[in-house]
């Protein structure tokens, strides 16, 4: 903008510039007119938001011009549906990705803040658990890097996945308040609300041209409010949506029930409501979590396609040409009822055909899926679904019915496939298998890591692959290297980048060239001293958050993520117990100290789960304070772990413990940011942890254990877990440590669960794995007391991760499942004079 003291004189507009004055200027702005605040009286906080509308005003702009572009009638966009999105903190992220850290740093400094201390003040938002949430939030930043138009849809959980505390040892719940101070990044759009339809009942018409007709005359009507937050991508004018879905009654109070003295009944239409959207994942062990759960996943997937249809619709005389506009994809089973309300809406809505309308569904929908545990994919009893989605469920009857036609042909006289293969399990109680329809209504099923995608038509979608072998493929799962280097690893990130420039930032495969510096002793000391830089760090933020004081020169050996016994974090509480006493017996064992760090947190109603913290904790305690050991061994639980905890621990670990019994994790992304950072993999043949071998090399990995053909073997003959026990002195020498309450201040049964599951059932095969798993970990120790030959490895494996940047797993779904294309976003300079409405 020209001055209008000096025209030759450009004064960057506050919302828009990037230089450093107007930077400081528009945070000011922001503090007082935004914050009602002077500088003498804001806090942090206020200071934060300041700051966040700061950056905000900039991704606007993006946004503003990508949501304009992305509406012509001719691109092609992706709907990216799942019940999380564990996006992270914002602030640092949009920040690394407007390339403007380093002016906002500088700016935020002259105003006498410290932007770090600014961008830990942000509340991290609990709108995911674990590896399916992340995996969905790098995917947003990389289709918006990639320029790719899309959209995430998913529920703006009011409280999300709870705030872990560890008390006496135990995992406690606390209310994950996210929401409490105000979310800057986000923006509501009431005007844009839409209703979903529970309960009642259906009834048959015919319609004027004597077509035959389904209305659902619904019990209740709940409203969804629509939240929006821009996915800025790195170093482009892309800025996608991510729009969740909040629940709201559309009448909050009711007068009548007032004036009548019932002050209870007056709200609770409101009440009931808002409990859609109230907190991420319900206990669903009573039949009101199971009912909750449904409510929830069916409410963001009938918003998120009414919204799809009616953005259509802007630009589109029809749905004719609705699957050649939209791929829509399913994050496993969540929204996959998705399939069925499509339909409902092209057939009772906007009465299509039943056959033009399938085929405009299957075009569609892809369904990717994350498990291989019979037991996590979904299924509702009938009675639950058809009281709450009567109309849904006589339309995926009617799906199946056609479906099972197709069947018989191909399979006559074959009961178990039409069994196997129904949307309806007919079994006990009778339900329905959300798996099913997921796949009987998309034109393409995924799997997560090559190994996943295998397994997938082998067991659990056999007869599926056996029906449609042409819808299966595999994208093996990526992470993001904006957050899990750029932004979390700031030292490695300038060290990279001094060598080979920053271009590998989006084609991360050009880290290959770092591979020419590994015989460099220069480059090597330099590496391992920003290793040492960022292990103090975490060892300061040990000592502050548990109070445990640990070396920073010591192996930080590191398991952090969800808390389930396939992951088997006891296997690595077995090797510790091992250590402990080994040292015990000889304190002079040759062996360098260790410190194992652990974090992730147990689902509330998960008994073995929450023991297995309690085991770690009660450890950690004896150990830690062993004077015999010298702090040779240290263990820690670091409570509430999350995203941000993870960006300070990926960086510092030496050792990433990707130790599940091999064919139960579909693929894991945090062996992927472990591996990026620089730590070296001690794993089974598991997951992507196959793949990650593969390229960094099987000299640069630590494997052990089973492989997946042996673990079914094993079960086949009939697997005696107390044989190990039996035979093996070491393995017995440490069950019998925990059985005796030695780790339990002498309470024989409070860890006696775990031992008795390890000897009578062991479902995951950890004292199978254990012997190959101790000398596996004894390799790590040999090969970490030669640092330059650590150093090398570390190099290697950060050198041949290329492959797993969440880009190139983005790149083929477009290529493979979407067939979408990049659309460059010209950014429309924004001027007052251009602001000026014309009406």
């Amino acid at each position: 903008m020209a001055s209008i003291l000096n025209p030759n004189v450009t004064i960057e507009d506050d919302r828009t510039g990037l230089d450093i004055e107007t930077i400081r200027r528009a945070v000011l702005d922001n503090l007082f007119y935004i914050q009602g605040k002077f500088p003498a009286i804001a806090t942090k906080h206020d200071f934060y938001m300041a700051l966040a509308y700061t950056v905000r005003d900039r991704l606007l702009q993006r946004w503003l011009n990508s949501v304009q572009t992305n509406l012509k009638k001719d691109v092609k966009s992706v709907a990216y549906l799942s019940a999380e999105f564990l996006v992270g903190p914002h602030l640092g992220n949009n920040l690394i990705n407007l390339d403007i850290y380093q002016q906002v740093e500088q700016a935020i400094k002259e105003s006498g803040l410290n932007l770090q201390e600014l961008i830990d003040t942000e509340e991290e938002p609990g709108l995911g658990n674990g590896g399916l949430g992340r995996l969905a939030a790098c995917y947003l930043d990389s289709l918006s890097s990639l320029e790719i138009p899309a959209i995430g849809y998913g529920i703006r959980y009011e409280f999300g996945i709870f705030d872990q505390h560890i008390q006496d040892g135990w995992q406690v719940e606390i209310t994950d308040k996210w929401l409490q101070y105000g979310n800057p990044w986000e923006i509501a759009r009431p005007e844009s609300s839409v209703m979903v339809n529970f309960g009642g009942r259906t009834e048959a018409y015919t319609d004027d041209h004597g077509a035959f007709r389904v209305r659902w005359i619904p019990e209740y009507v709940v409203k969804g409010i629509p939240y929006d937050t821009p996915i800025l991508g790195y170093k482009v004018n892309t800025a996608n949506t991510l729009r969740l879905w909040r629940s709201e009654a559309c009448e909050s109070f009711n007068f009548e029930r007032f004036n009548q003295g019932d002050y209870y009944g007056a709200v609770d239409s409101k009440v009931h409501s808002e409990n859609l959207c109230k907190v991420l994942y319900p206990n669903d062990e009573p039949i009101q979590g199971k009912e909750l759960r449904l409510q929830q996943q069916y409410f963001f997937v009938c918003c998120s396609l009414q919204d799809m249809i009616r953005t259509h619709l802007i630009e589109n005389s029809s749905l004719d040409n609705f699957d050649q506009l939209w791929a829509i994809q399913l994050n496993d089973t969540h929204p996959a009822v998705a399939v069925a309300e499509l339909m409902r809406l092209l057939v009772d809505v906007h009465h299509y055909e039943w056959e033009p309308a399938w085929q405009i569904t299957e075009n569609t929908f892809g369904y990717t899926n994350h498990t291989l545990l019979p037991e996590a994919l979904e299924k509702w009893p009938l009675s639950i679904f058809g009281r709450l989605l009567p109309r849904l469920l006589e339309i995926i009857y009617e799906i199946n019915n056609r479906f099972l036609e197709r069947v018989r042909i191909k399979f006559p006289d074959n009961g178990s496939k039409m069994s196997s293969l129904s949307i309806i399990d007919e079994s006990d109680d009778k339900y329905v298998r959300m798996a099913n329809l997921a796949c009987i209504g998309s034109h393409r099923i995924n799997g997560v890591a090559q190994l996943h995608s295998e397994l997938l038509k082998e067991t659990i979608l056999h007869d599926f692959y056996a029906l449609f072998p042409e819808k299966f493929t595999n994208v093996t799962n990526g992470v993001t290297p904006r957050r899990w280097m750029v932004l979390s690893n700031p030292r490695l990130t300038e060290l990279i980048t001094q060598k080979i420039g920053n271009r590998w930032i989006n084609h991360l495969d050009e880290l290959k060239q770092l591979e020419q510096f590994v015989d460099d002793a220069s480059f090597r000391s330099q590496w391992r001293q920003v290793k040492q830089e960022v292990k103090q760090d975490l060892a300061k933020y040990i000592e502050k958050k548990v109070g445990i004081v640990v070396n920073p020169a010591s192996l930080f050996d590191v398991q952090v993520k969800r808390i389930h016994e396939y992951k088997r974090q006891h296997l690595n509480v077995l090797h510790i117990i091992t250590l402990y006493n080994r040292l015990k017996h000889n304190p002079n064992l040759d062996i360098p100290p260790r410190t194992f760090i652990f974090g992730g947190k147990a689902a509330p109603g998960y008994f073995m789960a929450k023991r297995i913290i309690k085991l770690i904790t009660s450890v950690g305690d004896v150990i830690n304070n062993d004077p015999d050991l010298k702090d040779r061994l240290k263990v820690v639980f670091l409570p509430d772990y999350n995203v941000t905890l993870g960006q300070r621990v990926y960086p510092a670990a030496d050792l990433s413990e990707q130790i599940s019994t091999a064919g139960k994790e579909a693929s894991g992304t945090g062996n992927m940011k472990f591996s990026l950072n620089g730590a070296l993999t001690i794993g089974t043949l598991d997951g992507a942890n196959v793949e990650i071998r593969e390229e960094v090399g099987a000299e640069n990995f630590f494997l052990f254990g089973l492989t997946t053909p042996q673990v079914a073997e094993v079960k086949s003959h009939g697997y005696y877990p107390r044989g190990h026990y039996d035979s093996n002195e070491e393995l017995r020498g440490v069950l019998d440590l925990i059985s005796c309450g030695f780790f339990s201040r002498g309470n024989r049964e409070l860890l006696q669960p775990i031992v008795d599951n390890l000897l009578y059932d062991d479902p995951y095969l950890l004292l199978a794995d254990y012997q190959s798993y101790i000398n596996s970990q004894e390799e790590v120790s040999e090969a970490y007391k030669d640092q330059e030959r650590w150093s090398r490895m570390s190099i290697l494996n950060v050198a041949r991760m290329g492959k797993f940047s969440s880009d190139r797993s983005i790149q083929e779904y477009c290529d493979n499942i979407w067939k979408v294309q990049p659309v460059s976003i010209k950014l429309q300079a924004y001027n007052q004079e251009n602001a000026g409405l014309k009406v």
